[in-house]
């Protein structure tokens, strides 16, 4: 699975932004009191914000954007609060999109296969259970 552009993207295009009447934003208390299957569904596709801990929930299909270490979107070093993920460079159509999991997103390891299936959210290598 993966997001591909239907349409050229020019270098700095808008491509996600938060918008908290469609995202959900999950505080840690919020997360941790949803029914077991939600939870196993919102951390597959959400992503674990490492300024606060809320679970992120895209309610578009930025959640299909894979991970890349050498991504063709992400956020300005200099990003001002709430931050828009922007294309880095021209994407062309078909081309798939990617970002840098490991630039905002606590629970990178666990998506990532770093740590085991039932760690705990956000854990780190290090914090393998």
């Amino acid at each position: 699975m993966g997001l591909f552009a239907d349409e050229p993207i020019p270098r700095g295009t808008p491509v996600w932004r938060l918008l908290p009447e469609f995202d959900h934003d999950f505080s840690p208390e919020q997360f941790a009191s949803l029914p077991q299957l939600a939870r196993d569904h919102a951390r597959w596709f959400c992503f674990v914000s490492k300024e606060n801990g809320h679970v992120i929930l895209s309610g578009d299909h930025a959640c299909f954007i894979n991970h890349s270490l050498t991504p063709n979107t992400g956020a300005p070093l200099d990003a001002a609060r709430p931050v828009t993920t922007q294309a880095l460079r021209d994407i062309a159509t078909g081309e798939e999109i990617t970002c840098n999991y490991f630039n905002y997103d606590a629970d990178t390891p666990w998506k990532l296969g770093l740590v085991p299936r039932d760690a705990p959210l956000g854990a780190g290598p290090e914090e393998k259970i």
